[in-house]
C-alpha cells in the first residue's frame, strides 16, 4: 500500500475537475487525458499525484463522502432531540439533492464499478454501510427496540430516493413521510 501524501493546489484541481467530470459523464466515459486538460495539468502531474485513474477515483469519492458525512453530522446536530435525529440523514439528503441532479456517485460507481477490489468500490460500498450504522446508532441512542431493522429499512428507503432522484416525481418527499412514519411506529 502506498503511502499518503498531502495533496498539492494541482492536486486539488485535478480531484476537482475529475468531480465534475465523473459525476456529469460518467467515470469510464472519462479519460485521464480530459481531466489533466481541464485542471491545466499535464497527464504526468496527473499521474506523480494520483499513480493511478482508479486512486483518482477513489479520492474523488473520498472528497464527496468527506462533504456528505459533515452534512449529515450537521443535520443530525441540529435536531432537537434524539429521535427526530433518527431522520436527520432525510434532511441531509433534501439540501444535497438541490446541487447534484444525476443522482448518487456512490450508487453511480457502484455500478461501474463493480469488482470489490477497486478501492473507488470499496469507498462507495463503505460510503452505504456507514449511513447503515449511522441509522442504527441514532435509533439505539433513541431507545428503539430494534434499532438494526429500522436501520435497514430507513436505508432501503434513502437509498431509494436516491436511485429515484432524477425521474420527476419528487421521491424524496415520500420516503422522507415513510421514514417519519416507521420512527414513529418503532417508538410507539
Amino acid at each position: 500500500m502506498q503511502e499518503a501524501r498531502p495533496v498539492t493546489p494541482a492536486g486539488r484541481r485535478i480531484v476537482a475537475a475529475a468531480e465534475e467530470l465523473f459525476y456529469s459523464r460518467g467515470i469510464t466515459a472519462v479519460g485521464v487525458d480530459l481531466i489533466a486538460e481541464r485542471s491545466g495539468v499535464t497527464k504526468r502531474t496527473l499521474y506523480n499525484q494520483f499513480g493511478s485513474k482508479d486512486r483518482l477515483v477513489a479520492a474523488y469519492l473520498a472528497e464527496r463522502d468527506k462533504r456528505w458525512r459533515s452534512l449529515v453530522r450537521d443535520a443530525v446536530d441540529a435536531c432537537a432531540d434524539r429521535v427526530a435525529a433518527v431522520t436527520a440523514p432525510f434532511d441531509a439528503l433534501r439540501t444535497w439533492s438541490e446541487g447534484n441532479p444525476r443522482g448518487c456517485a456512490f450508487i453511480n460507481a457502484l455500478a461501474e464499478l463493480p469488482d470489490p477490489a477497486h478501492p473507488a468500490h470499496r469507498i462507495a460500498a463503505d460510503q452505504k454501510l456507514w449511513l447503515l450504522g449511522l441509522f442504527e446508532e441514532l435509533a439505539a441512542d433513541a431507545g428503539c427496540r430494534d434499532p438494526g431493522t429500522l436501520a435497514v429499512r430507513l436505508l432501503v428507503l434513502h437509498e431509494g430516493a436516491l436511485a429515484t432522484q432524477p425521474l420527476p416525481p419528487d421521491t424524496l418527499a415520500v420516503s422522507a413521510e415513510l421514514a417519519t412514519a416507521l420512527v414513529r411506529r418503532a417508538f410507539g
